[in-house]
């Protein structure tokens, strides 16, 4: 298994930039500590977390033109802002070019970005591990998040989910139905009124 990850890490450093493959290796080790923490297979946290952007490379145009070629369906939000798509390229890669079978973890790639109603246990371990990872640029909110990502990770989810859709408003992008649905899933109070 440290082989498998050491091979993965390997060809990911010498894919990535140098701040991206840092930060697959924060969220590959913070995945691993959630997992511990909420009893999720620890194996699969470690993989799901260490592939999660296993397809950040190249332009944003080359994502999008791998992911028509692959035939990957994009949706409107991840047309009008391209960072998104890696999360489905991720997981086709993750599979076809990785060897990845589990399902479970590409599952968990798949939803990293917009997480999903009703996730996994893996897939909110790998959405928030990819939010909360020590070395995130500090926003706010932050520091509420990670406290809550250890005792309670459908509120983590919420609270993270809550400070995209902030964000994005805020920065006139567009926001991705599933992340919305994903915000509405997990929180009681609606922020859309």
């Amino acid at each position: 298994m440290k082989e498998e990850y050491q091979t993965i890490q390997n060809r990911l450093k010498n894919q990535l930039k140098k701040e991206r493959y840092e930060h697959t290796v924060g969220v590959m080790y913070t995945a691993a500590s959630l997992a511990m923490c909420h009893d999720a297979d620890i194996h699969q946290a470690m993989l799901a977390g260490l592939l999660h952007d296993c397809a950040k490379y190249g332009s944003l145009d080359e994502q999008i033109k791998r992911c028509h070629e692959k035939h990957i369906v994009l949706s409107e939000a991840e047309i009008q802002m391209p960072s998104l798509a890696h999360a489905k390229l991720g997981a086709y890669l993750a599979k076809h070019e990785y060897g990845i079978t589990d399902g479970a973890v590409l599952s968990a790639i798949r939803y990293h970005t917009t997480g999903q109603p009703g996730m996994s246990l893996l897939e909110k371990i790998i959405y928030i591990a990819d939010y909360i990872e020590p070395g995130r640029k500090e926003i706010p909110g932050l520091s509420k998040i990670r406290r809550a990502a250890f005792t309670d990770l459908d509120r983590a989810v919420a609270l993270a989910a809550k400070g995209t859709i902030k964000y994005l408003k805020m920065a006139g992008k567009p926001i991705d139905k599933l992340t919305i649905k994903t915000y509405e899933y997990y929180n009681d109070e609606k922020i859309f009124t």
